[in-house]
């Protein structure tokens, strides 16, 4: 064929192809970077997103493609036997549709990563979490569409293909099970968000800041510094405490006073604590109750709202009402009461006789 191929053309066609496909290499290559220069140019003076996706999609163009273009056209100045002449076109073909997968792939990208760009800064986490899953199966289904319309142009039959990967498909979802619900898991979470990248979650005995979903696991960063790995089917069999959602925090916290507190001042206990949570600006009282008689205390119960889900304003909060009870109870002379125990001993008369007989004769 090679042979029929020289003999076919002479070396002025030759000359012809090289200088041909030379030109039209050169041209494509020329053409290209005029209008993405263009291209930019314009993007800079407008507002619109239709210019910057034309210069994001053009920018895929490879070079190499370009050249066998070029080759490609070239090879229209020779005589070519028909088998070769059907691999030349063939091969052109399959270029283009890899080409095009490229500026699909591109342009995908460039609109996933406008589309969630957009929107409140509260819903970030939530965007970069759905755009890495999108992307991803976004990238996955262009390219294997971009392989089968390349196998279809090169003569395979795509129909019996995929019915083969389909059976075959069954006896590895079997295999790798596991990994599947791991995929199906992070697919809910994207479409239902219990949580986003930034969330604050606690999962059994775990806490931390969530950094990463991924189509297996899901990262999260503990107070302790450490990086905790979850697999995000078993993440989703749990129960997910999520912090961040919180849009007020319920407070409960205990008071006790001693026992030789009198009526009339325990009777001022509650209404000290609900002066002491109303004058913060980021609280709001529910209740304040006499609760009961402990083993060494009287003991008080107050229940209060901060308005607020961050647990630095919480512990602020708890700290100013703290101080201003303690201020309060040492006006009042009010005790705080601490774990005590008193001893009571009855001893009859002639028992203190025994125990101090000088005291008996004095009597």
């Amino acid at each position: 064929m090679f042979r029929q191929l020289i003999n076919n053309n002479t070396a002025q066609d030759w000359v012809y192809a090289l200088l041909a496909a030379s030109a039209f290499m050169l041209l494509l290559h020329i053409l290209r970077r005029l209008v993405l220069h263009h291209l930019e140019r314009v993007a800079k003076t407008t507002d619109t997103v239709i210019d910057d996706f034309l210069v994001e999609v053009l920018s895929a163009t490879r070079i190499l493609l370009v050249a066998a273009t070029g080759v490609y056209l070239g090879t229209h100045f020779l005589t070519l036997p028909a088998a070769l002449e059907k691999f030349f076109d063939r091969a052109f073909i399959t270029l283009i549709i890899l080409q095009a997968g490229f500026w699909a792939n591109r342009g995908l990208m460039f609109w996933l990563k406008h589309r969630f760009s957009q929107g409140e800064k509260e819903d970030e986490g939530a965007r970069a979490m759905t755009l890495s899953l999108l992307s991803f199966l976004g990238r996955v289904v262009v390219w294997v569409l971009v392989l089968l319309l390349m196998l279809d142009n090169l003569g395979l039959n795509v129909t019996a293909l995929v019915t083969s990967l389909g059976i075959g498909g069954i006896a590895v979802a079997l295999a790798v099970q596991n990994i599947l619900g791991d995929l199906f898991a992070s697919l809910s979470i994207a479409i239902d968000k219990p949580f986003v990248i930034g969330d604050f979650v606690i999962v059994d005995d775990l806490m931390g800041s969530v950094e990463h979903v991924g189509l297996k696991t899901t990262r999260i960063r503990s107070l302790g510094g450490e990086q905790i790995i979850f697999s995000n089917n078993d993440l989703l069999k749990s129960r997910i405490r999520n912090y961040k959602r919180m849009q007020e925090r319920r407070a409960v916290f205990a008071i006790a006073v001693t026992y030789d507190t009198p009526a009339e001042k325990l009777e001022q206990i509650a209404a000290l604590i609900q002066q002491a949570i109303e004058a913060q600006a980021d609280a709001r009282f529910d209740r304040a109750h006499f609760k009961s008689f402990g083993q060494s205390s009287l003991d008080f119960e107050a229940v209060y709202y901060v308005l607020k889900p961050d647990y630095n304003v919480f512990m602020d909060v708890q700290q100013a009402i703290n101080l201003q009870l303690a201020r309060r109870f040492a006006e009042h002379d009010i005790k705080f009461a601490f774990p005590t125990q008193t001893l009571y001993l009855n001893r009859s008369p002639s028992q203190a006789k025994m125990e101090n007989p000088v005291a008996s004769k004095v009597e």
